[in-house]
């Protein structure tokens, strides 16, 4: 598996006038020519806001639009509107093209300025902004202009951002990242104090966009102290048009030792993200402010002049609470002015989150004395600021009590030079202890592994729950201010580090331009039928959001994920139940919320698929090491589970996000998957049940048509659409191995077959027969076939498919008079209805759409939800719950996940056919 491009897929492109808008710096791109449009081949697209309020404080806002097949040309320019037909600036940009070479997707970025209305997407020449983002590369340096702020850029060294100013003033400096570890830890405390500082070294900086409305760096690197650089990081930073702030998308990969039972390794203690702010004002005139719970902020100078026994003027007291440059002092009341340097100057602060649910904020007046309280409570925002009537700094982390252990430390606010870091992981927490979680208990063998796979239904084997090559990635924001804003603006702030303002195509966007597979329609309750099923979407959509709150599924690696499996006996989910703790996408809830947003809309269904693509995407999955490209299967550690695996890798979870708001990390993941059929020359999936010797053969690869085929070809489609720098090569891996499949004497039957690397072809069985599991069209089959053969004219390959989603569902007489053989006794029927829905619309059969709808209410599957279920939550609270809330026992993730996506493709393909 070849390791992570260095190269992004978007080069930088300059975008001089409406013609280069979509300028493209991978070369040409061999693809058939699509007629170029005309405008007015599509209609215009109204975008709208996924929260209220608009952009707000934020920089900027970037959305991917699809588009129907045929209706734009490649070089196909755009122009935006607000409500008033005023024109907005707009920066675009094709992020996928269908096969035929048209715009299938697009990405819109606008900036500083735009209004909270709608705004109107049409063909046509986009406007320039009056203040544009500029990018100069050419010293030693590369210094970006928002037309407001300027940035430089460090190409070399620790320093990543070396400095920030607005006008002639330097707001901020030595921006760089700092990370400490803790070679030794001990068990049952807070850990040695001994750690070891490392900072951020360069390795690669390139500019991926350079305006004239965004523009995009990205920096790569590792740690480093001393000879020793560990810690990969790869960070990009945003600028918009006109904007006095930027964007940091920061992401951290694990590449450090820890072994169970050992107390030394790589415990990390703490990650950070640092700058340095000068500081110019008088110490009454330098500023504090902590963000608390909600918009609420600690509010304070450096040298206070309120609350004294002598009082300075009810003017000077409002002016510096407000943050306003102050009086003179000789006007005050002089028994202050002549006592000034006996008022303490407190320099330093420290706000920590170390659980979800609790702060605390302390200040200091310096390194060596004592720390005073400065309150607390229990969520906070994750902002703060620095400065004073001169100029500040403000700073964000999203995320900040979600993703806990956090931290925002202030330093020597007194002096020059404060300095401020954003801990990611804060220091003040327990060391990050990624040890595996059990010694073994014995399972040596594959035998005695399987014997436990048998009771706790986790896949153990030694040194395979390893957290080497797992990723995170966070989202940070900065503000250069010529002055300390007010409280009002400052709230502003606050809201956009919680919730990034995210322009959004509506749902009849979506159908229209017919991707994804045609498999989602508008929310619909014409019927009582339709109805009934609407309300349970919703049901097991807003159980899940209270569950995470109620069992408190947060945290720094956990954040974003859920659990899989529930024991009523504890009233509890099996968090620490081998194989059914965290779900890691297992049987595709990524594809459940993602399709439940993309028909309706909704913004809390948005920002929950959202933390899941974050998570999965980075944690979920290898991205250094030997299992680079794999998966973990679900467990009580991310990790744990020793089958590694294509379909928890599956790019197919992180495309919806991808297209979605084009965000170039998500990108990375998915070009990264491109070779990574390769992984199964490392790690045989059926190692522990293989009867025979079996050595990796690179030219006769046993892959399965469902669950590793399924992830291998989304990545190549992917990498093909988007016109990556391999996308002639996954062009090609996607044909020919839907060529060789629909060539097996029994197609998607036939299982598996044996594949050639090099010729990225199966070789095509003499023998026919049936291989199925309940889990092949599981994790994005069904949503990639149809996607397939949406876009690629290949008959036999439907013809396989149409026939496998016929006869899964089928009687077993069926069955074996079709293929000689039944299928076996499988599950998740309910599941597979949607494949009936599927084939009936293919093939215009009524009797399969009948059979859809009575195989999703009427499944003999006794996990599958039936209209008799309850569908409704009972109210447990203390003794028998840790915290007060609701359950549903009977929910299971795997159950909820296919009910979601067969009641939202049928409800869309066989709709109205549903029984009243």
């Amino acid at each position: 598996m070849s390791p992570i491009p260095r190269r992004s897929l978007l080069k930088a492109a300059a975008v001089a006038g409406a013609a280069a808008q979509f300028s493209w710096a991978l070369g040409t791109q061999d693809v058939q020519a699509a007629p170029r449009a005309e405008p007015g081949d599509a209609d215009p697209v109204t975008l709208d806001w996924l929260e209220e309020g608009g952009l707000g404080a934020a920089p900027g806002s970037t959305v991917g639009v699809p588009w129907p097949k045929g209706a734009y040309a490649k070089d196909q320019t755009f122009a935006l509107k607000d409500t008033d037909g005023k024109e907005v600036p707009v920066q675009s940009w094709p992020i996928g093209y269908w096969p035929d070479g048209s715009l299938k997707w697009t990405a819109h970025a606008v900036g500083a300025g735009v209004g909270a209305g709608k705004l109107t997407l049409a063909t046509g020449a986009p406007a320039a902004p009056e203040k544009k983002v500029t990018v100069d590369k050419s010293g030693g340096t590369i210094d970006i202009s928002t037309g407001v702020i300027t940035a430089k850029i460090g190409k070399s060294g620790s320093t990543l951002v070396k400095s920030v100013t607005r006008g002639s003033t330097e707001i901020a400096k030595d921006g760089r990242l700092v990370l400490l570890r803790q070679p030794e830890i001990e068990d049952g405390d807070q850990g040695a104090e001994k750690y070891e500082r490392f900072e951020s070294v360069i390795g690669e900086v390139e500019v991926e966009q350079d305006g004239p409305v965004r523009a995009v760096v990205r920096i790569d690197g590792k740690h480093r102290k001393g000879g020793r650089s560990w810690l990969p990081f790869s960070v990009r930073l945003y600028f918009y048009a006109g904007a006095e702030s930027f964007r940091m998308v920061h992401t951290i990969t694990f590449d450090g030792k820890q072994e169970p039972g050992k107390a030394s390794g790589d415990f990390i203690r703490g990650i950070g993200v640092r700058f340095k702010v000068p500081m110019r004002d008088a110490a009454y005139d330098r500023h504090i402010r902590i963000g608390g719970e909600g918009t609420g902020l600690l509010r304070e100078a450096v040298k206070g002049i309120t609350g004294l026994r002598r009082d300075p003027g009810a003017a000077v007291r409002t002016a510096q609470f407000e943050g306003k440059k102050l009086p003179d002092p000789s006007t005050w009341d002089q028994r202050v002015t002549t006592r000034l340097q006996y008022i303490p100057e407190w320099g330093d602060y420290t706000l920590s989150q170390l659980s979800a649910d609790g702060f605390g904020v302390r200040k200091r007046t310096k390194k060596g004395h004592g720390w005073i309280p400065a309150g607390g409570g229990r969520r906070a925002s994750g902002f703060g600021y620095v400065g004073g009537a001169s100029g500040g700094f403000a700073f964000g982390l999203r995320d900040f009590w979600e993703k806990f252990p956090a931290q925002l430390d202030i330093r020597d606010a007194q002096t020059d030079e404060a300095e401020v870091t954003l801990w990611l992981w804060s220091p003040e927490a327990q060391p990050m202890d990624l040890r595996f979680y059990h010694d073994g208990m014995g399972q040596d063998t594959y035998p005695e592994q399987l014997e436990g796979l048998n009771i706790t239904y986790e896949d153990y084997e030694p040194g395979f729950g390893t957290p080497y090559g797992i990723a995170r990635t966070s989202e940070l924001l900065f503000w250069a201010h010529e002055s300390t804003p007010s409280a009002e603006a400052m709230a502003q702030q606050v809201e956009a580090v919680r919730t990034p303002p995210q322009l959004a195509a509506p749902p009849k966007q979506l159908i229209k331009a017919g991707v994804f597979g045609k498999l989602f329609a508008e929310p619909d309750r014409s019927t009582a039928a339709k109805a009934k099923i609407e309300d349970h979407l919703d049901f097991l959509f807003t159980y899940y959001k209270d569950q995470v709150e109620m069992r408190r599924w947060y945290g720094f690696w956990d954040y974003g994920d859920i659990m899989h499996s529930y024991d009523p006996s504890r009233h509890q989910w099996c968090y620490d139940v081998g194989g059914y703790a965290w779900d890691n996408s297992e049987l595709s809830p990524d594809l459940w919320l993602w399709f439940a947003y993309m028909r309706s809309g909704r913004a809390d269904i948005f920002r929950f698929a959202e933390a899941m693509t974050r998570h999965t995407g980075e944690v979920d999955v290898y991205h250094l090491g030997k299992w680079a490209g794999l998966g973990t299967r679900h467990g009580v550690q991310h990790y744990a589970d020793s089958a590694k695996q294509q379909r928890i890798a599956n790019t197919t979870y992180r495309r919806y996000y991808y297209f979605l708001t084009a965000d170039e990390r998500v990108g990375d993941l998915m070009h990264a998957n491109v070779d990574s059929d390769e992984t199964f020359l490392v790690l045989d999936p059926i190692r522990k049940i293989r009867t025979e010797p079996y050595t990796p053969d690179r030219n006769a690869l046993s892959i399965g048509f469902g669950t590793d085929w399924s992830g291998l070809v989304s990545a190549w489609l992917t990498e093909w659409e988007r016109r990556g720098p391999k996308w002639e090569k996954a062009k090609a891996r996607v044909l020919s191995t839907m060529e060789t499949i629909a060539a097996q004497p029994n197609g998607f039957v036939q299982g598996n077959a044996l594949y050639d690397l090099d010729t990225g072809k199966f070789a095509v069985d003499k023998e026919a027969k049936v291989s199925v599991s309940h889990l092949s069209a599981m994790f994005g089959l069904v949503e990639l076939n149809a996607e397939l053969i949406d876009q690629i004219d290949m008959p036999k390959f439907k013809e396989a498919w149409l026939d496998y989603c016929r006869y899964f569902n089928a009687t077993k007489a069926e069955q074996a008079a079709r293929y000689g053989s039944n299928f076996g006794n499988l599950l998740l029927f309910q599941g597979h209805s949607r494949q009936d829905a599927y084939a009936a619309v293919q093939l215009k059969d009524d009797k399969l759409a009948a059979r859809a709808w009575r195989q999703f209410y009427s499944s003999a599957d006794p996990w599958d939800y039936k209209e008799s279920t309850d569908w409704s939550t009972k109210k447990i609270e203390g003794p028998t719950a840790l915290v007060p809330g609701s359950e549903a026992a009977w929910v299971s993730t795997n159950a909820t996940a296919l009910y979601g996506l067969a009641a939202i493709q049928n409800l869309a393909l066989v709709g109205d056919k549903i029984p009243s």
